[in-house]
């Protein structure tokens, strides 16, 4: 059971994105020298002595709008926003600082904001490395947030562990986080209700910010037109209907071209792997645009991974015809130029103008629930029995025809089927394609993938 919420806050470049990842155990967060990597909010559970907590890293708290690091004012602003927000939900505050620079007049400000929120917070010094630096700790006490904790998150060396035993005393007795409201409902847990993840993705600039903001229903994530704003994989938890939905939003994926080395390819790698670890996948296309070879290619990302996927044509608004004929006509281009993913579903939104974006959850529970459906074995042999007699298989190299023995459902996410068989090198790909096409006209499987496996049949 997670127990809250903890908030890493500070100014930029002091090391909230590596005590975070030391803390979850992985890179989850972008690090790199550049001060202002970390932008919007990232949410990850992290566990220590026993005590689960939802953890959250920050983007670097910038005072008023005037200091520009390496963005404009109004990102600096929204950034400012971001932590506030961060400040509001948490249950217990770390404020990291520099320990080699010392305190500055920006930790003096935030400091200010700190005391101001009445939340438990520990003051963290970090870049603690050796001895003689812990001399510069006692400064700290200047800021008025009581004792300065020194540590060492590079190396993870110093007072990790005892400032984290601070956050376990601190985290509210009894209280169930806003990862886990819930306990545990088992496998035995109804589809329609089971928790789910997904993440959105897609290019630059095609309403991925804007769409996760709508079905939060607050501005979780920073919103603006400068593409390539959202750099990390950020995770909101949602409730919708009483069930638990992880949203993911992911940084915009360019051609590899076009991808710089550093913080951006980072960014890229990470939202294939969202892609990876979510349960369905939603992909966002601007419909203004001709679908391109970029486009494509996350498809067939999606498809590898065997997610559940819906297409969502965002900025819909922008066509003048909005007529049925016309979506119907568009969901045909998008199912010939998506063919890796031409089973799922298509949605025509308007973010700007919140247009069918709530459907997107709809869509999203129903590919995860036939991303996980099961058919009974009798079932399942009765439809392939049937596709057999339909258009038996073609016959092979010397006269040779496949024989399908029985089959079976081996796994589910995506629904994957083993089919015994005479000799798997009979298995053309058209034949695959064809069973494959017969078993979603029989059962649906719409915004899943199928896998259909050959083994040999084993002689008695």
């Amino acid at each position: 059971m997670v127990k809250g919420v903890v908030a890493i806050v500070g100014r930029p470049n002091v090391g909230k994105s590596t005590f975070f990842n030391r803390c979850v155990g992985s890179r989850s967060a972008i690090v790199d020298d550049q001060p202002g990597v970390t932008r919007d909010r990232l949410y990850r559970e992290a566990e220590w002595s026993g005590s689960k907590f939802l953890i959250v890293d920050t983007g670097g708290i910038l005072p008023g709008t005037a200091a520009d690091i390496n963005s404009s004012a109004q990102i600096n602003e929204e950034v400012n926003k971001q932590v506030r927000l961060a400040i509001e939900e948490s249950d217990v505050i770390i404020f990291m600082v520099d320990g080699k620079q010392g305190p500055i007049g920006v930790d003096e400000d935030i400091a200010h904001i700190l005391r101001q929120s009445k939340k438990p917070v520990l003051l963290a010094v970090n870049k603690i490395d050796s001895p003689k630096e812990e001399m510069n700790v006692p400064e700290f006490y200047s800021l008025g947030l009581g004792d300065p904790h020194s540590l060492s998150a590079q190396v993870g060396s110093g007072g990790v562990g005892d400032l984290l035993d601070l956050v376990i005393e601190n985290l509210p007795k009894g209280k169930k986080g806003r990862a886990s409201e819930e306990e545990d409902l088992g496998e035995e847990e109804d589809l329609d209700k089971k928790p789910f993840s997904l993440a959105l993705v897609g290019k630059p600039n095609v309403g991925k910010s804007s769409i996760l903001n709508i079905l939060c229903g607050e501005d979780r994530t920073i919103v603006s037109d400068e593409p390539g704003t959202t750099r990390d994989a950020i995770h909101t938890i949602i409730k919708h209907n009483g069930r638990e939905i992880t949203l993911i939003d992911t940084a915009g994926i360019r051609r590899r071209t076009k991808v710089e080395y550093g913080v951006e390819a980072f960014s890229v790698v990470r939202s294939f792997k969202a892609i990876s670890d979510a349960d369905v996948v939603v992909q966002i296309i601007d419909s203004s645009e001709p679908i391109s070879d970029q486009d494509q290619k996350i498809a067939s990302k999606i498809a590898e991974a065997g997610r559940g996927v819906v297409i969502v044509m965002n900025k819909w608004d922008t066509f003048e015809n909005k007529s049925s004929s016309k979506m119907n006509e568009l969901k045909k281009d998008v199912e010939q130029d998506l063919r890796a993913i031409n089973y799922a579903p298509v949605l025509f939104t308007s973010a700007t103008e919140k247009v069918r974006v709530g459907k997107i959850i709809e869509a999203a529970g129903l590919a995860f629930a036939q991303n996980h459906r099961r058919v009974t074995t009798s079932l399942l042999n009765q439809s392939i029995t049937e596709c057999v007699a339909l258009v038996p298989p073609p016959a092979g190299k010397r006269g040779k025809r496949l024989k399908i023995y029985y089959a079976t459902q081996v796994a589910v996410g995506p629904p994957t089927f083993a089919l015994f068989v005479n000799d798997t090198k009979l298995m053309t790909d058209n034949y695959r394609t064809y069973l494959e096409r017969k078993l979603r006209e029989n059962f649906g499987f719409e915004g899943t993938p199928i896998r259909i496996l050959t083994r040999p049949k084993k002689k008695q």
